[in-house]
């Protein structure tokens, strides 16, 4: 799946997702699809999207 298509993305879907603060390490944040942030159909750094637990972050797988 690509993370960079808001068109893959939908709420209720799980995903995995780099954080802000996790961005230069590269550790990946699993959950829920709770809200679409990002407005354009595409972002070559991941669609943004906060999880049902809050964590927002950028989605990668």
């Amino acid at each position: 799946m690509n993370g960079n298509k808001r068109k893959n993305i939908k709420p209720g879907i799980k995903v995995a997702v780099v954080k802000k603060k996790d961005q230069s390490s590269g550790i990946l944040t699993e959950g829920v699809v709770k809200d679409i942030l990002t407005n354009s159909s595409t972002h070559p750094h991941g669609i943004k999207v906060r999880l049902r637990n809050g964590v927002v972050g950028r989605v990668k797988k």
